[in-house]
């Protein structure tokens, strides 16, 4: 429900800056919300960026750059918009077990649909001091984890990753013990850093590698395992810019994307390249949203194009290069400061389109998608008066 309230609040929020006079990125930053701002639904905003991203917006070349010449005939507008997305905890289940030459295996429950295999490993790896690329992933089915929620609600890398945080630390604590065994000293005095080096803090001789320790596990104990169950609060939310250029052909109403560019509070970027994935996916996801998708009923209810052909969705020619921003105001309440990506930037998509189009045409849309037969039929009574 979201995009469908930024779509209208958004929209709202240029017509109010146009009849004041007042930029509309400083208007939007004159009511930006912050930490301690209270929410429409109750809350109080932790620390949220919505300053940050518009601060970032109104610096980018984008938004500082002419809007371009558009083809003979066709007309450009460019548009702004600000969405917030609030994300999820929900439970999750790690378990990472050590390998006799060093690796890990991670066993998580969370089906990979934007890079969290790289982005769970790389937060383990970060707890025990190894390399990334020896921490081995595996998604596995309910019957082989611990019970995990939904992969969506941009849940995953927060709570996954806190499951994965929380394995990582039972191994240190169990491999602490078998370094203890192995010097003959109370595992009290064993100490691990993050370059992957457990020591003994009474014996300044005593130092032995994540990698050596694994080889001799066997020699002390048998297995080490460490698990990870978590159901965690304080996901928190994050909010996200988005600015597009569109030129419209009043002939056909095809509407086209020839810049875009979207800022978002990511938290902690943990694989940077997969955040952007991210951006993207959203970013083109809601283009077709704003834009061409829609279904079509005829007069008996029925859908009169259930099939892809039909239903228009956007192709890689449909779209511009989409630029990433990238702003880290880390979330207190995860380890690595995660918050949740995925979804945030697509809610203010729609807006931003809608308010493009207004700056090209002079016209408000009300509904979506914003297709050629709703601008030519919008386009009609100007056509007409013209004549």
């Amino acid at each position: 429900g979201a995009p469908q309230a930024a779509f209208a609040a958004e929209q709202a929020i240029d017509e109010l800056a146009h009849k004041l006079g007042i930029d509309v990125v400083e208007f939007r930053l004159k009511n930006a919300s912050h930490e301690g701002t209270l929410q429409v639904g109750g809350p109080r905003f932790k620390r949220v960026g919505a300053i940050e991203v518009l601060e970032q917006t109104k610096a980018t070349a984008h938004w500082n750059s002419p809007l371009g010449t558009p083809r003979p005939g066709h007309k450009r507008g460019r548009g702004l918009a600000i969405g917030f997305w609030f994300n999820i905890g929900l439970e999750s289940s790690v378990s990472i077990s050590v390998n006799a030459n060093g690796a890990v295996t991670l066993i998580e429950g969370s089906t990979d649909i934007g890079g969290s295999r790289a982005s769970i490993s790389m937060q383990a790896a970060e707890i025990l001091g190894i390399r990334v690329e020896d921490v081995r992933p595996n998604v596995v089915d309910t019957a082989s984890i611990g019970y995990t929620g939904v992969t969506g609600g941009s849940r995953t890398t927060f709570a996954t990753g806190i499951a994965a945080i929380e394995a990582a630390k039972s191994v240190i604590t169990q491999m602490k013990a078998r370094a203890a065994k192995v010097w003959g000293v109370p595992a009290d005095d064993v100490t691990y850093d993050q370059n992957g080096t457990f020591s003994c803090s009474t014996d300044a001789s005593k130092h032995i590698s994540f990698q050596d320790l694994a080889a001799k596990l066997d020699a002390t104990g048998g297995p080490v395992t460490g698990v990870g169950n978590v159901n965690p609060q304080g996901a928190g939310g994050a909010f996200a810019t988005n600015l597009v250029d569109v030129e419209v052909d009043p002939e056909t109403g095809k509407v086209t994307v020839v810049r875009y560019t979207s800022f978002q509070d990511v938290g902690r970027a943990i694989h940077p390249d997969y955040v952007e994935g991210q951006l993207q996916g959203a970013m083109s996801q809601a283009i077709g949203w704003a834009l061409t998708e829609e279904y079509i009923y005829n007069k008996r209810g029925q859908v009169d194009n259930p099939g892809f052909l039909d239903y228009r969705m956007p192709v890689a020619s449909d779209l511009p290069r989409l630029e990433c921003g990238i702003i880290e105001i880390p979330n207190p309440k995860h380890p690595q400061g995660v918050k949740g990506v995925g979804e945030v930037p697509l809610v203010p998509v729609m807006a931003a389109v809608g308010n493009a189009l207004h700056k090209a045409l002079g016209l408000r849309f009300y509904s979506l998608p914003m297709s050629p037969p709703k601008v030519l039929a919008a386009l009609e009574p100007m056509a007409k008066a013209a004549e």
